[in-house]
């Protein structure tokens, strides 16, 4: 009993285990589909390739210096650049990446126009192929979206068409950048026109020039289409790239742009440097610009005082006679007229400081500050912290472009911005108390000089007064006249931080896409493993049995033989074809049946056989029909009966009919010489089972069946019989005690796992003794060795030619063949 339970669990535990070289001959019993599947990904992946358009890379190399230019001394410049080379590379990298850049870019090149051709398989971009040119009215609105078709009909003339299928478009005003509704009417819009003659329409307003230096074909198809600007412009700034060349150049930075069109490519990176350039050159002048505003101001109102001075000193000698002064009080004149000079100084620096402290007190924008040099002011405090707040003001600036407010950087730079202002308030502060103290001391020097005066004329003093004033207005004049046209001179002179080093040129380097290999070789993965992995969990969820080897891991019931698939028109193949690979099975069969009839000490007179399965369909009838064909092929006298009394088929390969069979004897309605034919076969004889009865099961079990079995085994040698499937009905289980033997028909890829395993159970509790399984639609795998001794394929013979029938297929009939094999 023990020994029964271990069995069990030894049986069990073989169903758990996973059959490694199951799948895998599976797996290799389907090459022809992963074959096909590999083609077809391949296949996929070519008309992808050629579909595809070719991708192009191109770079730039631009260098960010630090380019200052004296202003008015030796230790100050314009351009402040305070953080260094390095921070102006950050501001650098992030305004290439703002959207008020690539605006201005894309404004410059129009690349909200495309110029395209119709292709093999897409309409391709020939910037800077095109043989016109369309000029384009920005003030009115251009169709977006919509192919605008152009035929060129000779060196003069073109057709211009499109097809409208709505009543309205969507239009944009490139000088406003502001969209509207064109009115439209639905179907297709055809005119001639001239070129470089004005066209004024809904949905496009322009001029199209023939362009002479590019060639033409005569009636090709090209289209202008219009693109919305603001998505042309997202789509550049997040595609352009740009950073450091290297580590050890950080100053030098490279732009690079991907895209289908080279010459579009070179002219966008280009026209990115240019704008760089000269915004950055800008930038650097805002502050020497600013100065000059301030000197002009400043010396238009020393202009009117000089103006005003002249004109009072003629007034003067018109109604006085002046004598010539003493040299003595000449000397003080010229002494008043220094100290003069140097208070006018003073307060011009006292002015620039009220107004500078006013201006930081009450504005926001710090970029408009003007040079503290400009009016003689050299306090190293005050020179830094006015560069430090106008380059942090303008990086405030340039961080708006591509960073919402509220940032975390703002408020860096805010702070930053705060405490700069408060360093230079404090140093205006102490820079006003020194110069009030100075014109304290001058003040004091004037007074003391215009006492001594006092013993002139008053006609004299008068005159030295006017002349003091003139002479002073004369040289602040002067002054102011100079320091203008050196701040000129100098932001004239000023050139850009940004150098061109490499510039971006077509040299007819390949395309880096698309990835046609990356594309084959992900096709054939996906053509090699899909398969490969759906095999895999159809083999996971598959419940029937697929070979010899997973019957004896199952079952310990023993396997008779092994029957290969063969395509033929009836079940008479043995006798039809007796040399065939599958007539020799049979053959097998029935020696295998001698020793399992001896072994089992059957009587010395007619065996029974019975043959039985799981359901219909496994080759029960087939296998009844052929094993009763070889023993009478044999000079066995053998008898058929067919006791599928609910499902009978038989009779149909022996061209009989099925009028009176076992049901008829059983029943008294006829008596054994009727329902008894002989078939065209020698020695085998068939009772067919007769009308369906109501009562299938009654009948085989009653005595008059036994009866019939004996007078059966006193006539014949070899009593075969085709009974109704084990596992729809019981039937079979009745017939089992008449048999001697019983096979079991198991087929392969149909026959379910449980059915083997109710029918080992039965086997294991006596139920079903003397049982065999004979498994048919057997494939043979070369190198699967299934320890039988049985090689009958689909087919094919390990005899050769020589002992079996060749089978004379076509090509075609092989190819069906191979794609059955996946039924």
């Amino acid at each position: 009993m023990s020994n029964q339970y271990d069995d069990i669990e030894l049986n069990e535990s073989n169903r758990i285990s996973f059959d490694f070289n199951g799948l895998l001959f599976r797996i290799l019993g389907y090459w022809p589909l992963i074959l096909i599947c590999v083609i077809a990904g391949l296949t996929v992946a070519y008309f992808i390739n050629v579909r595809k358009q070719n991708i192009y890379r191109l770079e730039s190399l631009i260098s960010v210096d630090n380019d200052q230019n004296p202003f008015f001394t030796s230790n100050t410049s314009i351009s402040f650049n305070w953080g260094g080379v390095s921070n102006k590379v950050g501001s650098i990298i992030t305004e290439v990446k703002t959207r008020t850049h690539n605006e201005r870019v894309i404004d410059s090149l129009e690349y909200y126009k495309q110029y395209l051709k119709q292709g093999e398989y897409h309409l391709e971009d020939i910037y800077g192929l095109s043989p016109f040119e369309v000029i384009t009215d920005k003030t009115k609105p251009q169709v977006l979206g919509l192919p605008l078709r152009i035929k060129i009909l000779d060196e003069e003339n073109f057709e211009l068409s499109c097809l409208f299928t709505s009543n309205t478009r969507t239009g944009q005003i490139y000088a406003t950048k502001n969209k509207v509704e064109v009115v439209t009417k639905p179907g297709e819009f055809s005119k001639n026109y001239k070129f470089g003659e004005k066209i004024d329409l809904p949905f496009f307003s322009g001029i199209i020039n023939r362009l002479q230096e590019r060639p033409y074909i005569a009636n090709n198809q090209y289209f202008v289409k219009y693109l919305n600007f603001d998505s042309v412009v997202d789509n550049y700034k997040n595609s352009i790239n740009i950073g450091t060349s290297s580590n050890d150049a950080s100053s030098v930075l490279r732009l690079s742009l991907i895209g289908l069109n080279k010459t579009k490519i070179v002219d966008f990176l280009n026209a990115t440097t240019d704008i760089l350039k000269k915004t950055e050159l800008e930038r650097k002048n805002l502050y020497a610009t600013n100065t000059i505003k301030f000197i002009d101001s400043s010396l238009n109102a020393v202009n009117i005082k000089l103006n005003n001075v002249t004109d009072e000193m003629d007034d003067f000698i018109k109604t006085n006679r002046v004598y010539d002064v003493e040299e003595e009080m000449s000397q003080y004149s010229e002494q008043l007229k220094t100290y003069d000079q140097e208070k006018l100084k003073e307060q011009s620096k006292l002015s620039y400081l009220n107004n500078l402290e006013n201006y930081l007190r009450t504005k926001t924008d710090y970029s408009q500050i003007a040079a503290p040099t400009s009016v003689g002011i050299e306090e190293v405090n005050i020179l830094t912290s006015v560069s430090r707040i106008i380059s942090l003001s303008i990086e405030r600036k340039n961080l708006e472009y591509s960073t919402k407010e509220g940032s975390i950087l703002f408020d860096e730079l805010d702070r930053r911005l705060d405490t700069e202002k408060s360093v230079l308030l404090e140093a205006i502060a102490v820079t006003k108390q020194t110069i009030s103290q100075n014109l304290n001391t001058i003040n004091k020097k004037i007074a003391n000089l215009e006492s001594k005066l006092l013993g002139l004329p008053k006609d004299q003093q008068e005159y030295l007064k006017i002349q003091r004033k003139l002479d002073l207005s004369r040289e602040a004049y002067e002054v102011y006249q100079a320091k203008r046209s050196e701040a000129a001179i100098i932001k004239a002179a000023n050139v850009s931080d940004i150098t061109v080093i490499d510039e971006a040129k077509d040299i007819g380097n390949g395309p880096i896409g698309p990835k046609t290999s990356l594309n084959y070789i992900m096709a054939l993965l996906i053509g090699f493993f899909l398969p490969i992995f759906i095999i895999f969990i159809l083999y996971l969820l598959d419940n029937t049995i697929n070979s010899a080897e997973e019957v004896s891991r199952m079952s310990k019931v023993p396997i008779l033989g092994l029957i290969g698939k063969y395509n033929y028109h009836n079940n008479l193949v043995t006798y039809e074809k007796p040399k065939s690979a599958v007539a020799e099975a049979f053959r097998s069969v029935r020696s295998s049946l001698q020793f399992v009839l001896k072994s089992n000490g059957a009587s010395a007179n007619a065996k029974t056989l019975l043959i039985t399965s799981s359901v219909s369909g496994e080759g029960k009838t087939y296998a009844s029909i052929n094993i009763a064909t070889v023993y009478a092929m044999s000079g066995k006298k053998t008898i058929l009966l067919g006791l599928d009394l609910r499902k009978p088929k038989i009779f149909g390969d022996f061209k009989i009919k099925n009028e009176k069979g076992v049901v008829n004897y059983l029943i008294d309605e006829s008596s054994l010489d009727e329902v008894i034919t002989q078939t065209h076969i020698e020695n085998l004889d068939l009772i067919t089972s007769g009308p369906i009865p109501p009562n299938p099961s009654e009948l085989l079990m009653s005595k008059k069946l036994e009866d019939l079995l004996e007078i059966l085994k006193n006539d014949y040698d070899m009593i075969i019989l085709d009974t109704p499937p084990l596992g729809l009905v019981t039937d079979a289980l009745e017939l089992v005690k008449f048999a001697d033997a019983s096979i079991f028909m198991v087929r392969l890829d149909y026959t379910k796992e449980g059915m083997l395993r109710l029918v080992d159970d039965k086997y294991k509790k006596g139920e079903l003794k003397n049982i065999s399984y004979l498994l048919n639609f057997y494939r043979y795998k070369r190198g699967h060795n299934y320890g039988y001794g049985y090689s009958y394929g689909y087919g094919y013979g390990v005899y050769g030619n020589a002992y079996h029938e060749k089978d004379n297929q076509t090509w075609f009939q092989k190819i069906k063949n191979i794609f059955k094999r996946f039924k």
